[in-house]
This record gives C-alpha cells, structure tokens and sequence, in this order.
C-alpha cells in the first residue's frame, strides 16, 4: 500500500499529537497511581492504627475492672462474705449490696456494660450480675482473643445482655484462690466498630474487617464467606499488606500478639485509579480526534493548492485566455503560482523564439545550398571561358581566367577553415594579377628565407581584405603596396608572426578611418552612404573566432605619409590540424 501525502499528514500530526500526551500520561499514571496508592495505604493503616489502640485501650480498662472485682477489692470483700454466710438474709442484704456496687462500677465507666460473677460450680450460678443475663451464657462458646495474665479476653461477639445485641469485648477473670470452687468475673465493653474504623478515609466505607487471635486464627470476621470464624487467615503470610481472594488486605497487630485486618474489595481499591485511566483515554480519544482534525484541516490548505498547481501544469502547453488560477489565500503558494505565471509565459516567448529561428535555420541551410551551387556552376563556366581562350590564342584571357578561378576556388571552395600562411600568399598572388589588370600599382612581398614561416597555421582569407583595403583606400588605385612578414621576440622564446600591409598613398582621414574599421557612428549609415572596410571588420572577427585573443590588427593612417595595417599572430605549425577550427562566413565585399 502506498502511503499517500494525506495519510501522512494524518499519520504525522496524530503522533505528533497522541504521543507526547500519552508519554506525559504514562508518566503521570504511574505518579498518581503511587500517590493513590500511598494515600490508601497510608490511610488504612492509620485508620487501622487508631482501632487497634482503641481495642488495646478497651482491652486494659476491662482488665483493670476486672482487678478491682477480685477478693483484694471492696467488692471481692463482700463476695467472700456473701460465699462464707449461711444466713439467707445476710446473703440476699450482701447480694443486694454487691449488685449495686456493680452497678456503680458500670455507670462511672460509660464504655462497660454487663459485669457479673459467674460461678463455674456445675451449677452455673449468674446471680450476681449488673443486668439480666441471657439464660444461655456459657464462656466455652465465646471467640477467644487473647490469654495472658489470667485472664481471657473474647470478642467480638454479641453481648450476653439479655436486652441487647450490640458487638461487644469481654474479659473472664478467675477471682476465687485456688482449690477452692471456680468463681470469676465477667465484664463486657460495647465494641462500636462501624464509628472507629477509617472514619477519614475515603475508602473506609467499603472496608470489611477480621480480628486474629494470637494464633491467627479467625476471632470475628465480617467477610465469613471468605474468612470464616474459626478458621486461619493465610496460613503463612506474617505481612502487613497484600491481595488475596478479591481483597486487598492490611493488618495492624497489637502488643499482645492479636491483629486487626482491614479488608478493601479490589474494584474498590482500584476505584480511584481506573476512574483516572477512564478520564485519561477519554482525553486521549479527545487529542487523537483533535490531531486528526487538524491533520485533515492542514491536507485540505494543502490539497487545495496542489489541485490547482496540478491543472497549472496541464495547462502549461495551452494557451488558453479562459483560463485564471484561483487565489489560494496562502501567499506562499499565491507567490509560487505567480512564478509558474511568469514561467509559463516566458516559456511560450521562449518557444516562439525557437520557432522563428527553427524558420531562419532552415531558410539559412536552403541558402547554404544555394551558395555551393552557385559557386560549382560559376567555375565551370570559367573553366569552359578558359577553354575557348585556349582555343582562340588569347593568352592574357587565358591566365586572367585561371586566376580567377583558383581564387574563387580557394576563397569559396571546401578546402578547411585553416590554412598555411604559403597557401594564403599563393592566394594572395592570384588576387594581385587580377587587380594588376585593372590598376597601375607596383606590388612587393618580402618573406625571410630560411625561417620556415611558410608552414606557419592562420585563417583562411586574411590577407586578401587588407592587401585590397589598401589598394583602394590607400592608393585609390595608384601606386605602391608593400607585404612584410617576418618573426619577432627572442628566439627560444614564444615568438610571433607579424604581417604588415604598407601603402605609399595619401593616407586616410580619422572619420574615414573609424569608417573602415566599422566604427562609424548610425548618422553615417543613415545618411545612405556606405560604411566601407567590411573586409577589416571580418579580419577582426575571424582573429578573434580563431585565436580567442591571442591575436592583434592596428591600422596606422597619416595623411600625406600612407596607411600600415599590422597583423600580429602566435606562431603555430601546421600538424594535421589544419582546418578544425571554425570561422565565420568569407563574404567579403569592396
């Protein structure tokens, strides 16, 4: 499957959106839920600190009673009377007297409640009591809590208050000496467990509970499908905290060895933390919706754009006026659509151009041919001129047609861009019988022997121009042309070929001698006079094609004195190269 621009888009600003909130929600989970945590626990067992000393302190106050109860007390005084006397009515005053010392005892201690003497005579005697007594009270069927110091603790159990069923803790102390028949007190403390166990907590209402005795044993439990009375809690586990059987556990433990053990259903437990996870996903879904929203937001700013680009580039090749591009109303893109605009448009300037010169280029290639034609037939007709001067006997004919024709030949004919500087005087001597015909004017080459300049590698056509700006600017047709060649600088050295043209006429004027060189100003074209010394401006043209700067033309001009041009080429030998390089076009006029 290809991903697309816009599953990207949607991909990228998702994560981007989901992925730092759930990092920053992972770390905050795991700070919140041990600050939960910590919080449950720490309430919990405070909670479970405060009932523990709570019992401990019920569980002291009812041995302390139970002290002042026994034979050594004011009370225990006159039970030993009431057991010594044998006088009904000395027993029934003593048993009245004892009754209401009991009561005196219950009502200066608010938290007890039921206080007798039981008699463990076989005959179970409960006559001495605070307050009526159920009639099957039996201390073997109370929970035992703890034993120590003599006396044994109970609860939580009912109370054996004939009248109540309130949860109650009692305490059995034997007050009778030895050897003598079993006679104890029994006392009983109200136990309002549901007032005293995690009252501040925010988990206490759902706390169940169990007390342990010494053993581990099972003394009251709230939970006795889990934890029956009777039975052991997690044989084994000495902890204070854990998870067992749906419940979170915490024990607190008392001096004398028993425990109370707080019990917190799981779902209850974990209420606050997964109250926090349900809010978290929530806003979770709420930052995806919200990144994909803008995800899909930011795709169609950019989708908008990208289908007009699109049909800006279909309609790249047409020209269609109809045609205007809708504002984006983003100026980044508006920007870049102006581009393309001004790209379009130079584009079909630009095609426009190639199309004209595709034009020009073909009518040039169709006047090319023209010009080699026209050549080949323009030499055989001179070749059948030369012929008939043959046939006739006229010899100066003859030779003026023979050098015309070479000349023509090698001034248009297919022979390479390059030439020797031999081949070029050769051509040059052509040209001079052909003038010498016409004009009276005395002509001189001078050429160092022995310096082989001959193979030296110039342009073709570049002597001729200047031999013929001088015959007819210089000379006006009259008088003497001088050709110098020779080499200069320091032999080892790179040396150069230097041409010089030399006439002994009248010389030029400057204005006409800017005219020559092609620096006359528009004023003189326009006035319809000819801009002479097209030849120069060639020679200028094909020493700068040829030698890329490497050469030099000056024409030196005094009036009265004569006109110099000075040709000064690198000197370069002739080495199957020749004629590789190109030139411009040899047409040449006067």
């Amino acid at each position: 499957m290809r991903w697309t621009l816009k599953r990207r888009i949607v991909l990228i600003f998702a994560l981007g959106v989901v992925i730092p909130y759930v990092s920053i929600a992972t770390v905050s989970y795991i700070a919140i839920s041990s600050i939960l945590v910590q919080k449950t626990q720490a309430g919990i067992q405070d909670s479970l600190r405060q009932v523990l000393l709570f019992l401990e302190n019920t569980v002291r106050n009812l041995g302390r009673i139970s002290q002042q109860l026994t034979l050594d007390g004011a009370v225990g005084e006159m039970l030993r009377e009431y057991l010594a006397s044998a006088s009904p009515y000395e027993r029934s005053r003593l048993k009245l007297d004892i009754r209401n010392e009991l009561n005196l005892i219950s009502f200066t201690n608010p938290n007890v409640g039921l206080i007798m003497y039981y008699f463990d005579d076989g005959s179970g005697s409960r006559d001495l009591e605070s307050i009526p007594v159920k009639y099957d009270f039996s201390p073997g069927a109370l929970p035992v809590l703890a034993k120590y110091y003599g006396i044994t603790y109970f609860g939580p159990h009912p109370s054996e208050d004939l009248f109540s069923g309130q949860y109650v803790l009692s305490a059995l102390r034997r007050v009778s000496p030895p050897g003598e028949a079993g006679v104890f007190v029994y006392v009983e403390s109200g136990f309002k467990l549901t007032q005293s166990i995690l009252q501040s907590d925010r988990v206490g209402k759902y706390s169940l509970h169990l007390m342990l005795d010494n053993d581990g044993r099972v003394a009251y439990s709230e939970v006795p499908a889990a934890f029956p009375v009777d039975g052991y809690f997690l044989p084994g586990e000495a902890g204070e905290r854990g998870r067992a059987k749906g419940y979170y556990w915490f024990r607190a433990t008392g001096n004398q060895g028993w425990s109370v053990i707080s019990l917190v259903p799981n779902a209850e437990y974990e209420k606050e933390r997964n109250r926090w996870l349900d809010q978290t996903a929530m806003l979770s879904l709420a930052f995806l919706a919200f990144g994909i929203f803008l995800a899909l937001l930011l795709w169609r700013m950019v989708y908008q754009p990208l289908r007009i680009f699109g049909r800006e580039m279909a309609w790249l090749d047409r020209d269609d006026p109809a045609f205007a591009s809708v504002p984006t109303r983003i100026p980044e893109f508006d920007a870049l659509f102006s581009q393309l605009r001004d790209m379009k448009s130079r584009i079909a300037e630009l095609l426009v151009e190639v199309e004209r010169k595709e034009k020009r280029r073909a009518d040039l290639e169709i006047e090319s041919l023209l010009y080699q034609i026209n050549p080949h037939f323009l030499m055989n007709s001179l070749y059948t001129i030369h012929w008939l001067a043959v046939e006739k006997g006229e010899e100066d004919l003859d030779r003026l047609v023979l050098a015309l024709n070479r000349l023509l030949y090698y001034n248009l004919g297919k022979t390479g861009k390059a030439t020797t500087l031999g081949e070029e005087l050769e051509s040059l001597e052509e040209y001079i019988v052909l003038q010498r015909t016409r004009y009276d004017f005395d002509y001189s080459i001078d050429v160092p022997a022995g310096e082989g300049l001959l193979g030296t590698v110039m342009p073709r056509f570049v002597l001729q121009p200047l031999v013929e700006n001088a015959l007819f600017h210089g000379l006006a047709g009259a008088g003497r042309i001088a050709v110098r060649i020779e080499l200069v600088g320091p032999p080892g050295a790179a040396r150069r070929l230097e041409v010089v043209v030399a006439d002994g006429g009248a010389g030029i004027p400057a204005e006409k001698l800017r005219e020559l060189v092609g620096e006359a100003p528009d004023s003189a074209a326009a006035s319809g006079k000819a801009v002479m010394g097209i030849g120069l401006r060639y020679v200028r043209r094909v020493l700068e094609s040829f030698y890329e700067g490497r050469a030099s033309l000056d024409i030196e001009s005094a009036v009265g004195e004569g006109t110099k041009a000075r040709l000064s080429l690198p000197v370069e030998e002739a080495a199957g190269g020749l004629g590789e390089r190109s030139l411009p076009s040899s047409g040449v006029g006067g």
